[in-house]
């Protein structure tokens, strides 16, 4: 992975979005990915920077401009970057022309075979997935929460894909800026719900300083979560959002009892 340096915005304006590129993901041709960090945004206070969630309590021009910015990176019209109303799920929607983004569907992942038509997730901490089958032209952006993740939104994704004419032999995966075992301290009960699902589910725990808590390896998860669905190509930013100051990250708004937070938006389209 590496940081872009400079994107060129309408009416011949600079925009710095240092946008994280995945060495798998640009090795694909006509196809544009970023995982964007907080560079290079009108927000401001808490939400400095890139913010791009609808969702937040962020002054909604200044949200709007950001993901103005963020479709100009990705060389589309801000009508065609489409994100989704996140419910921490496995379910998955198909695109084919752009939506309302205040009657974006209820779902944690896209998928699409429309060529300029940017498919992406907001995320705060969770584990954004960018995919692409590169030769049936098929791309996917999924919302890896523990909760996605654990339910099946990995799979789900990469079935909708081949619904699309996909074959999952041939996916190429990327793993945007998440929160990192390091950062990520968890109670026995969410360890214990883990163990439920599959014994060998422990290997992503650690023990925690704290008594009866324990250290979560989210990144770990998703990507064993991917081998098990036949993504054998996946890359890694390894960034911490928790520890990095260049991303948002929920957790570190409720240590610091702030009242909300921003969120990433990670995103991929087909070159048209």
């Amino acid at each position: 992975m590496t940081f872009a340096s400079e994107v060129r915005g309408q009416e011949g304006a600079n925009v710095k979005s240092a946008p994280l590129q995945s060495a798998l993901l640009s090795a694909v041709p006509g196809l544009h990915h970023a995982f964007f960090s907080r560079e290079g945004g009108v927000s401001e206070g808490i939400y400095a920077g890139l913010n791009g969630g609808v969702g937040s309590d962020d002054n909604p021009a200044h949200v709007a401009e950001n993901r103005r910015r963020m479709a100009t990176a990705l060389r589309v019209a801000p009508e065609r970057l489409l994100t989704v109303f996140q419910i921490h799920s496995p379910d998955v929607v198909t695109a084919s022309a752009p939506w309302d983004t205040a009657a974006r569907p209820r779902a944690d992942a896209i998928v699409t075979r429309t060529e300029g038509l940017a498919i992406g997730v907001t995320a705060a901490d969770c584990g954004p997935i960018l995919f692409a089958d590169p030769k049936a032209r098929v791309i996917g952006a999924a919302h890896a929460g523990w909760k996605g993740a654990l339910t099946g939104v990995i799979e789900a994704t990469v079935e909708a894909m081949e619904k699309l004419g996909a074959d999952r032999a041939n996916v190429v995966a990327a793993v945007g800026p998440l929160i990192r075992q390091q950062s990520y301290e968890v109670g026995n009960e969410f360890v214990e719900r883990f163990v439920e699902a599959d014994a060998e589910n422990t290997r992503y725990f650690v023990a925690a300083a704290r008594e009866s808590h324990a250290m979560f390896d989210l990144a770990g998860f998703i990507r064993k979560r991917l081998e098990n669905a036949g993504v054998l190509f996946v890359d890694d930013t390894g960034i911490d959002t928790y520890a990095d100051e260049r991303f948002f990250s929920y957790r570190r708004s409720v240590h610091r009892k702030e009242a909300d937070y921003g969120r990433h938006v990670h995103a991929i389209v087909l070159e048209s």
